[in-house]
């Protein structure tokens, strides 16, 4: 009997069953479309001599498991998902499970588990992130489901498949009851699009501001993740920037700056603007890459408004010790913003979410794996936060980086160089930090013209008032 399923042979499909495999677990592997062309090269071809097997039925690769049977789905999000679960269900048992490898919507998740739980099987939401050498390799993995069930009898097949940080621990760890595991890596997702921007707002400060080549940017972000920026990103930006084609010519180059994404930046925005909580680099690293998807009107509106960069940088090494303090700082704001829209979650759903393990299990593996993240875990298992910034972790670094950062901020808008996640993490350092904002004229304005009420600041917080503005 095989020890695991894997429904769906996609790339990260094949990636996952050959880990689970080279870890000694015997798989059984199954895809919906065509065995022959599909399911049967993968086996000959990939898996060799690794204990996988191939099905041409889902009635077969069913009856294949071990009781209770655990079947992993890494197939595409939304109905697909729903599909498969239906085409599984009449050959499965209570006790059985299932569990969604994908990046689907938690509340999808949610809504799943409880269906299936009717019926007693067991359905897991599982965040895996990593990409395909991850999924190979070892990916950052963060579960949701019945606890009880993810102990006795699945947690140890995932945390043999996940990556390990340096110090051995497996990068994988219960995260809490159903959609929780993948609400978790939405929001890493969503700090993944903010980390994005906000080096590629860096290249784009140090291409058309200080007129540097790419080797010369390469060699920046080289030294950078030498330092306490070190990080997968970081280091990969150095490599792209190094890389040419069979021509020698810079790859980065020639690629069209259309950016693309696959729906969990946008849910982590929209999950913010439910929430009520602000999470500006978030949001507005979405908003850069639909921006950008609008290729031909931004050409037709260069032409109306043309903006002739001029290299006018006196000092360069001071431009870009400035610059490496508003990455790193607006690095610390966009995380930040990650874990209080964690937390706000947490409460909300009741899922007790442990930060501190949560920064651990992204250590490696993730594609947000940075050196930082033992400094996270100090900050939550030293402090009780209200939000990461106002740690001793990062008080300091953020008043180091803060002059630098600002006039990083300064330089960009005054030479219309678009960085929105710089500019809008310091305008959200600067809106959190501010004793006094000017919504107390916003709300005179909404009781003006809606009776909406305000509170007073000389009266108790529980009494409402509304006034007549109009004799």
């Amino acid at each position: 009997m095989n020890d695991i399923g894997l429904y769906g042979l996609g790339v990260m499909g094949q990636s996952l069953v050959l880990n689970m495999a080279g870890k000694g677990y015997h798989a059984a592997a199954f895809n919906k479309f065509d065995y022959e062309k599909t399911t049967l090269p993968f086996i000959v071809k990939r898996a060799g001599s690794l204990p996988v097997t191939g099905y041409r039925t889902v009635e077969e690769f069913v009856s294949s498991l071990a009781r209770p049977r655990k079947i992993m789905l890494m197939v595409t999000a939304g109905k697909a998902v729903d599909s498969i679960i239906e085409e599984l269900i009449p050959f499965l048992e209570e006790g059985d499970m299932i569990a969604d490898c994908g990046n689907s919507y938690y509340k999808d998740t949610i809504r799943r588990e409880k269906h299936l739980a009717e019926k007693g099987i067991h359905f897991f939401g599982i965040g895996v992130s990593g990409g395909e050498k991850g999924a190979l390799e070892g990916p950052s993995i963060m579960p949701g489901g019945n606890k009880a069930f993810y102990e006795e009898s699945f947690g140890n097949i995932l945390e043999a498949m996940s990556a390990r940080a340096e110090d051995g621990e497996p990068c994988c760890a219960y995260i809490g009851p159903d959609g929780a595991g993948h609400y978790v890596k939405m929001v890493h997702n969503g700090i993944e699009y903010s980390d994005i921007q906000n080096i590629c707002e860096a290249y784009f400060l140090m291409k058309e501001l200080l007129g540097m080549g790419n080797e010369e940017m390469a060699d920046v972000f080289a030294s950078w993740n030498e330092g306490r920026l070190n990080s997968y990103l970081i280091d990969i930006t150095s490599k792209i920037l190094r890389k040419k084609d069979e021509n020698g010519n810079y790859i980065v180059d020639l690629i069209l700056d259309e950016a693309g994404q696959k729906g969990t930046g946008k849910w982590a925005s929209m999950e913010a603007l439910d929430m009520g909580v602000a999470a500006p680099s978030v949001v507005e690293s979405v908003l850069a890459r639909c921006l950008s998807a609008m290729k031909q009107e931004r050409l037709a509106a260069s032409s109306v408004f043309p903006n002739e960069k001029i290299v006018d940088v006196r000092d360069k090494e001071q431009f870009l010790k400035d610059l490496e303090c508003a990455v790193y700082a607006s690095k610390i704001v966009s995380y930040a913003q990650g874990f209080a829209l964690m937390k706000e979650a947490s409460e909300e759903h009741d899922w007790n979410l442990d930060y501190g393990r949560i920064a651990m299990i992204w250590r490696n593996g993730c594609i947000i794996r940075a050196q930082f993240l033992s400094r996270i875990k100090d900050a939550f298992e030293e402090e009780s936060l209200s939000n990461m910034m106002v740690s001793k972790e990062f008080i300091e670094n953020l008043k180091e980086c803060e002059p630098g950062w600002r006039r990083t901020a300064a330089s960009a808008i005054a030479h219309g160089i678009y960085s929105p996640v710089i500019v809008n993490s310091l305008l959200y350092f600067d809106g959190y930090r501010s004793p006094q904002l000017p919504a107390n004229l916003l709300q005179a304005q909404r009781d003006w013209f809606g009776a909406h009420t305000y509170h007073r600041a000389d009266k108790p917080y529980e009494e409402s008032f509304h006034t007549q503005w109009e004799e």
